[in-house]
């Protein structure tokens, strides 16, 4: 899976007004706020002579799609440029300790606005990504997968891949979400086609689809909720 981000405007942080950079911003406005290319800048701190820390954290970020993030080490980031050891080191521990922490809170999410909490930060990609949220017999949280990036239609959404890891965990039931990136978030005739195929595929599998949300940076919108398709 490719990174797709909205990149900051600046590209160093010194470039940046003191109250928009990350630290500055996580203090005024609260670490949710921040894109993902924002908080590994905020870890990072400051880049090597002739590489902007953006452009490091763009590099962790593309490297880290095609890991499992679960067991990253060190010497998986030894290719980044300007990111040197200590500072892979940090980002292996900080990404350990955010897992260790979630893996054991398991949160049950029976409405779509505790959902969207786990998801906003995908609200600034600049492609539509299809994301499945895997959840067992209480709603509890077992894991959330991004499913395809770019275009969301029937053709290149496969039940095969939406059930895969669903399966594996025996799961009791999914949502669907992915975002739009223009902000619209009126769902088009390709996410209600992709909705009613994995529906049916549910079925027959035994887990149900309970949603599909549409989502941008700061909003969202629950097909259930507004009655854009029937849930069985």
């Amino acid at each position: 899976m490719q990174y797709i981000y909205r990149p900051i405007e600046f590209k160093s942080i010194k470039e940046i007004p003191r109250d928009s950079r990350p630290r500055e911003k996580m203090r005024s406005e609260g670490v949710s706020n921040l894109s993902d290319l924002e908080l590994v800048c905020s870890i990072i701190g400051k880049g090597q002579k002739g590489r902007p820390v953006q452009d490091i954290a763009e590099d962790f970020l593309q490297t880290i799609s095609s890991l499992n993030v679960a067991n990253l080490s060190p010497e998986d980031l030894n290719g980044i440029k300007g990111l040197g050891e200590a500072n892979s080191a940090l980002l292996c521990a900080s990404l350990e300790l955010g897992r260790r922490f979630l893996s054991c809170r398991k949160k049950n999410l029976s409405r779509p606005a505790d959902i969207f909490d786990y998801l906003r930060h995908y609200g600034d990609r600049m492609q539509e990504h299809l994301i499945c949220i895997i959840l067992n017999g209480a709603l509890e949280l077992l894991a959330i997968k991004v499913i395809t990036v770019g275009l969301i239609n029937r053709t290149v959404c496969h039940p095969r891949e939406v059930f895969a890891d669903a399966v594996a965990l025996r799961a009791s039931s999914i949502i669907l979400a992915h975002n739009h990136p223009s902000g619209n978030l009126e769902p088009s005739m390709n996410d209600l086609d992709v909705t009613d195929s994995i529906e049916k595929a549910g079925r027959i599998l035994g887990i149900r689809l309970m949603d599909h949300i549409i989502f941008c940076q700061d909003s969202y919108r629950s097909m259930l909720e507004n009655g854009d398709y029937s849930f069985c």
